[in-house]
């Protein structure tokens, strides 16, 4: 067999699958201090954990800013950069039957790719994503740990924090229900508690990443986007993306392997070249 080991390196973390004749092989992540660390490390530990020897190989594939520090062959092998947006193009068309979709990327900030058929066109982003969220956290709940972030807002009431419709009028507005975003923090008050606002600062950076997402694809009939990066395991994503569905009238997709989706795609990219 000959594996195409895709890679998406990142400024501390690597993300690095193998596929196999279209088969998604052990994704697996790994964080260091710096992206050559983190890259080799990731290569190695991947290569143990799955007994892969560097004959299986036939391909690396690169992508991710911290792909611009490699520019020798891997352990001897052929390597390949990628254009991380058409990366995130494939990855996410490779997750679903949809010819037209916009990609939503969330990682540190989050870029927004459209696919129309076979063309794969970047068409902007928000700096709003990952990093802001750990940002913000650190600041007010003294922690950037996802995971604990998470933890914390399950028991947050959203209420206590954003100002919504039925805060400031006595009936639904046209399609917007009482339960709608207002103002985005803006009615939180000394009461508020850690989870609370940990549930706030998630809101803040879904319902931000979503409406943008929603206005990127305005002028076109696209109405399904596909999100894909670190964020989508937040289990609050499918709370507040189900709920701008209903609003918006779109469909957002979580595909399988969602945080893994850009290194998929740089692994299918191996078609193109």
């Amino acid at each position: 067999m000959a594996y195409i080991i895709g890679i998406d390196v990142g400024g501390s973390t690597t993300k690095i699958v193998g596929m196999e004749e279209g088969r998604i092989v052990a994704p697996m992540f790994i964080t260091a201090a710096d992206p050559v660390t983190s890259l080799f490390g990731a290569f190695g530990k991947y290569m143990h954990d799955n007994g892969i020897r560097l004959t299986d190989i036939a391909q690396i594939m690169l992508t991710g800013v911290g792909s611009a520090f490699i520019n020798t062959p891997l352990y001897g092998l052929p390597t390949h950069k990628v254009d991380e947006f058409i990366a995130n193009g494939l990855g996410a068309r490779h997750a679903t039957d949809l010819s037209r979709l916009v990609v939503v990327s969330m990682g540190t900030g989050t870029s927004f790719v459209r696919l129309d058929g076979d063309r794969i066109n970047h068409i902007g982003g928000v700096g709003i994503g990952g990093g802001t969220l750990q940002g913000l956290s650190r600041l007010l709940l003294k922690t950037d740990d996802f995971r604990r972030i998470a933890e914390i807002a399950e028991q947050g009431d959203i209420t206590r924090i954003n100002l919504q419709i039925g805060d400031i009028s006595n009936r639904a507005l046209p399609d917007l229900p009482m339960n709608a975003t207002a103002s985005l923090f803006g009615k939180v008050d000394s009461n508020a508690t850690p989870a609370d606002i940990a549930k706030g600062i998630i809101c803040l950076v879904l319902q931000t990443i979503g409406g943008a997402a929603v206005l990127a694809a305005l002028n076109s009939t696209i109405k399904d986007f596909v999100l894909i990066g670190n964020l989508t395991q937040l289990p609050q994503c499918h709370e507040i993306f189900s709920n701008m569905e209903r609003i918006y009238h779109v469909h957002f997709h979580i595909p399988p392997y969602a945080e893994y989706r850009t290194a998929i795609g740089a692994a299918l990219a191996h078609e193109r070249i």
